[in-house]
């Protein structure tokens, strides 16, 4: 049987750091995202793949 996530049971220092990413997350996002399409490598658009999974993750509270 799964167990539901609650936030709520995690200790202090990790919910803060979980919403510190969470605001964060998607102007860095946005970010490499206008740095992929003027500088596209390899490298770019791997990162800025997992930034928006990281992103959609949160916004969804997969994480």
């Amino acid at each position: 049987m799964k167990r539901r996530y609650n936030p709520y049971t995690l200790p202090p220092w990790l919910r803060y750091c979980r919403s510190v990413t969470i605001q964060v997350i998607i102007p860095i996002t946005i970010f490499q995202g206008v740095r992929t399409i003027f500088i596209p490598t390899p490298f770019d658009v791997i990162l800025l793949g997992i930034l928006i999974l990281l992103a959609v993750s949160f916004h969804l509270e997969w994480l």
